[in-house]
């Protein structure tokens, strides 16, 4: 019950004799397809503000809710919808940030608005989306009550009153089965299904049991038949799910009969299953038939699978002119630092002879077997800087993934800066990260890679290096960084550029795409724990088959890609550009995310350009999200505001998924990517706000935070974070840590007031908050290079805590050049930088 002060409650006996008795209607002329539906809430505050009165067409009547954030109201519209506006009028307790959702089945959800700091009042908001349930999800609350609305309004059409029919035929006779047991040899799960109701599945005699069967393909599903034999099922449920893993329940039924029986069902799905939790009879669950009847939503489900797209170029040994195939895209993307191509090359196992593929701006090159020696190159997979003049501080955004090189003269070419993963490759030979001519570079990243030769960084200012092996190292210009590498070079950060863990903490390979057979899987990797050396051939974790992803290709809108997700599909992004006038949600758990040939994420009208739910074991990998020109609030989200889940056992990670913020054109993005969820590992990202190319400058292309993390246990391998207009990285969660940061300040700050805040000029490159007790880093380094204006001195790169439970490890700063200096390394602590010499400032240990 809310209770308001007297002084309250007179304020608003008075405010009632001058004003109507009821609150003024807002909708619009025609009736809501929402008005005297079945509503249902989360809470309600008492009887008199039940949900029904949210859609009762009476503006003087409100449902009104517990006063907790996380609540929601939610109608059923009868039929499938096409909903184009919902109106929400609320009463003083409104909701500042809220969503706005649509289901098919009241179970899987897509937003179809998010809203944050609403006013309250009237909020008529504009949107596009099929489904049969709406609801309103409420995020945070503007007062300390709960949520309350007079009305809420859907409108939109639902096809003219043509109600969808549900087919007569049995999608599932005949179809694949697997049940939990069986009886005996005579009860088999395939029997359940055969179209004979002579013949029967049963199972064990204990609880609970299950039988399942694969529709073959994705169907919408309307009805479900049920002929139990005398042994039948109490209490059970009717499921379905896209993949045989993660299921929706359909119906739940308590207190069945036997007999035969039909369940009218909304949803859609691949596998459906019968799941029984309570027996009838001491025996156990016996059905003569399950007919499964599909049709009936009016919205055909999206299928999984089908081919790669026109980006994808798949080759094998004999293809002819192959080394012409690789020439022809690298000499279009060989200097095309912003434009539109988008390549993959997967190559079928095999071996590949006299072949050097040179790969260009957004190129990416992969081998199909499920180990780096099943494709064999005896060649060369080179980058160089060329197109630079030798420079190879600009060879950004391009991959190799999962083959084994030989190179041909005995050291395969590597020379790339941020944003190049070298991932899952064995070098027989060695490995040279510089460019011909040692000229100038910036990288870079390797991981569960084995090089039997000796790496040779040269001229690489800094480098990553994370589970695997390496016959040696020949030596470091600033920060060169490794963990569980086995043949790293021991720790001399005191005198030189090396920093070194024996192990890795967590760590989980990125998924790939390879083939089994003629049929493509995707391989899902295992968390490690304490990891050193490389994965392979071992390979713990997961194949999935190319039909649980929605293949995204070139012209699919968001729209469809959360129809996709929904539905219970992975994505697959072939390359491309994809431009998104909605946010791409991800709600289930261990739902994989994985782009091909960088596969670019542009946010149309400052839409955020993805969400992942606070939910178990996401996988997000190998795509770019690029900022479009009206500002995002966050690029990417990862959990919602206040997650407070357990992932430890089965964590979401972020691998090679890099963002920009101008270059391209302008671009506006206030958070690059925020992480409220605990546990995460992010593994290997570039947020860049650019310093050259299109759309740059100051306000322009203005982004005041890279990293924020919210979420505890969080870890980072490979953190690369440069030229945020406040803050690069700011770390609130507990017990954080991160191993290697790399980091520039803007080049472009224009003097020292523009930066200076709380009496510090400068915003740190990495600031822990002052609230937080535990963190730890190792192997981190900030650059300055204030071209606008090199009198500034910064007063330090980095800003934590002095606490007991605060350890970082290995820190540098450095000016470029002398254009700008550092006073302090980490808070007041360190020598200053001085003079154009480059020469940097250390910290080994603070506090």
């Amino acid at each position: 019950m809310r209770l308001r002060s007297l002084g309250v409650a007179l304020a608003a006996a008075a405010a009632l004799i001058a004003l109507p008795t009821t609150h003024p209607p807002a909708a619009a002329a025609e009736t809501p397809l929402s008005q005297g539906k079945s509503a249902t809430a989360s809470t309600e505050e008492n009887a008199g503000t039940a949900a029904a009165k949210g859609v009762d067409g009476d503006t003087g009547t409100r449902w009104s809710s517990a006063a907790t954030d996380d609540q929601w109201f939610q109608v059923d519209l009868g039929a499938t919808a096409s909903v184009t506006q919902v109106v929400i009028d609320w009463e003083t307790a409104y909701g500042k940030d809220y969503k706005v959702q649509i289901s098919k089945d009241g179970s899987a959800w897509t937003d179809l608005k998010s809203v944050t700091g609403s006013d309250g009042g009237v909020d008529t908001l504009d949107v596009s989306g099929q489904g049969r349930y709406v609801r309103m999800l409420g995020v945070h609350r503007a007062t300390q009550w709960g949520y309350s609305l007079w009305e809420f309004q859907v409108y939109g059409t639902t096809g003219g009153g043509t109600q969808p029919t549900c087919g007569t035929a049995n999608a599932a006779q005949g179809r694949p089965a697997t049940a939990s047991s069986t009886e005996n040899a005579g009860t088999p799960a395939s029997v359940g299904f055969d179209g004979n109701t002579g013949t029967r599945w049963s199972s064990q005699a204990s609880d609970p049991q299950w039988l399942q069967v694969d529709l073959g393909a994705a169907k919408d599903l309307c009805k479900v038949d049920l002929t139990w034999e005398a042994a039948y099922g109490k209490d059970f449920q009717i499921q379905a799910s896209a993949d045989g893993q993660s299921w929706n329940t359909l119906k739940s039924v308590t207190g069945a009969t036997g007999g035969t029986a039909s369940y009218d069902v909304s949803g859609s799905g691949r596998y459906v299953r019968i799941l029984g939790t309570a027996r009838g009879t001491g025996y156990g669950y016996s059905l003569w038939e399950v007919a499964v009847h599909t049709g009936g939503t009016g919205t055909p489900p999206i299928e999984g699978g089908g081919d790669l797209g026109p980006n994808v170029i798949v080759v094998d040994p004999s293809t002819p002119n192959l080394q012409q195939k690789f020439d022809d895209v690298f000499k279009q993307q060989e200097s095309s630092q912003f434009g539109t191509g988008r390549y993959q090359f997967l190559l079928k196992p095999g071996t590949y002879n006299g072949i050097n593929a040179q790969i260009g701006f957004y190129t990416s090159i992969s081998g199909l077997g499920l180990n780096p020696d099943d494709t064999q190159i005896n060649g060369d997979v080179t980058v160089d800087a060329g197109w630079f003049n030798g420079n190879a501080t600009q060879n950004f955004w391009r991959s190799a993934e999962n083959l084994a090189i030989r190179p041909s003269n005995g050291d395969d070419r590597w020379a790339v800066a941020q944003a190049a993963p070298f991932r899952r490759i064995h070098v027989q030979g060695g490995l040279n990260l510089a460019p011909n001519g040692y000229g100038w570079a910036s990288g870079g990243y390797i991981a569960d890679s084995k090089i039997d030769g000796t790496v040779g960084p040269y001229s690489q200012q800094q480098w990553y290096t994370r589970d695997s092996s390496v016959g040696g190292w020949t030596n470091g210009v600033w920060n060169m960084t490794f963990s569980g590498v086995q043949g790293a070079p021991a720790t001399n950060f005191d005198s030189g550029p090396y920093t070194t863990l024996d192990t890795t903490p967590v760590s989980r390979e990125k998924p790939f795409l390879y083939l089994d057979g003629s049929t493509y899987k995707v391989f899902v990797p295992a968390k490690r724990t304490n990891a050193r050396g490389v994965s392979w051939p071992a390979n713990a974790g997961t194949s999935l088959p190319l039909d649980q992803f929605y293949v995204v290709k070139p012209g699919a809108t968001a729209t469809t890609i959360n129809a996709a997700l929904a539905q219970g599909l992975n994505l697959l992004f072939t390359p491309g550009v994809y431009h998104l006038d909605r946010t791409i949600d991800v709600t289930r758990a261990n739902t994989v995310v994985l782009g091909l040939g960088l596969a670019t994420l542009i946010p149309d009208n400052g839409v955020d350009a993805v969400h992942v739910a606070d939910v178990d074991g996401v996988k997000l990998a190998g795509f770019l999200i690029d900022a479009g020109p009206v500002n995002s609030d966050t690029l990417l989200r990862i959990g919602d505001p206040g997650s407070g889940a357990d992932h430890s056992a089965n964590p979401t990670s972020m691998q090679d998924v890099f963002v920009r913020i101008g270059g391209a054109g302008p671009g506006l993005a206030t958070n690059s990517v925020v992480v409220n969820s605990n546990n995460v590992i992010i593994d290997h990202t570039w947020l860049w706000r650019a310093d050259h190319g299109s759309g740059v400058g100051w306000n322009t292309n203005r982004a005041d935070y890279g990293l924020r993390v919210n979420g505890n246990d969080v870890l980072a391998t490979g953190l690369f974070v440069e030229h945020f207009n406040k803050y690069d990285v700011y770390w609130s969660g507990e017990r954080g840590r991160t191993i290697f940061f790399q980091n520039e300040k803007a080049y472009d700050a224009p003097n020292a007031a523009a930066i200076t805040h709380d009496g510090i000029v400068g915003y740190a490159a990495y600031k822990v908050a002052d609230t937080v007790g535990a963190h730890e880093a190792w192997g981190l380094g900030s650059y300055c290079n204030y071209t606008s204006d090199p009198s500034i001195v910064q007063a330090h790169g980095f800003q934590v805590p002095t606490t007991a439970g605060i350890r970082m490890h290995d820190l540098l700063v450095i000016s470029l050049g002398g254009k700008g200096q550092y006073a302090h390394v980490v808070n007041n602590t360190g020598a200053a930088t001085s003079g154009t010499d480059t020469v940097p400032s250390k910290v080994t240990s603070f506090p």
